[in-house]
């Protein structure tokens, strides 16, 4: 039987996608790297099907995020709002998607004094509607009956959230070599 090449204090061999970045001080970072690139390509393919499920065929997983996020609390919301809620660096990816959901009837820009807030339309907030239940009948409810449940799912949720300051800081680092 062959000798595995993991780190002493792990099991098993990493399931990475760079052998290389594994061989450093952290296989289960380069795992984890690795998961989080799945599941990113596996969430926004959801969002593309299930918005076009829903009756929004053609959205952008970017153009889907942004549209809960305008539908959020029912508050409307600045484009600087939206670019810090969502970790977007470009306003031009803003821009570009909120320029798209405005023509498709989705979403309507308001003045409030010197700023401009967009706020999900009705049509907006139907599509959201549908979008919600489809997701609760195809994901929620398979979470339900086989996931790791609400605790675990919470705390992942907020490691997931730890790691993007890790990974915004090295990449503000990164930016100054």
């Amino acid at each position: 039987m062959p000798e595995s090449k993991a780190a002493p204090h792990l099991q098993h061999d990493p399931v990475v996608s760079s052998a290389h970045l594994a061989a450093g001080g952290s296989p289960a970072l380069s795992e984890v790297e690795f998961g989080l690139t799945l599941a990113h390509h596996a969430f926004q393919r959801w969002m593309i099907r299930c918005a076009a499920a829903a009756g929004a065929p053609g959205l952008s997983p970017i153009e889907v995020l942004i549209l809960h996020t305008v539908r959020h609390r029912d508050r409307p919301k600045r484009r600087a709002d939206i670019a810090l809620v969502l970790d977007i660096e470009d306003p031009h990816l803003i821009t570009y998607a909120l320029g798209k959901l405005t023509r498709a009837g989705l979403i309507i820009s308001e003045r409030a004094g010197k700023e401009v807030q967009v706020r999900a339309t009705a049509a907006g907030e139907a599509l959201c509607a549908r979008y919600a239940a489809i997701r609760e009948r195809l994901l929620v409810q398979g979470f339900a009956d086989t996931g790791p449940g609400e605790a675990p799912l919470s705390a992942l949720a907020s490691l997931l959230r730890a790691l993007s300051g890790h990974y915004n800081q090295a990449a503000r680092a990164a930016a100054t070599l």
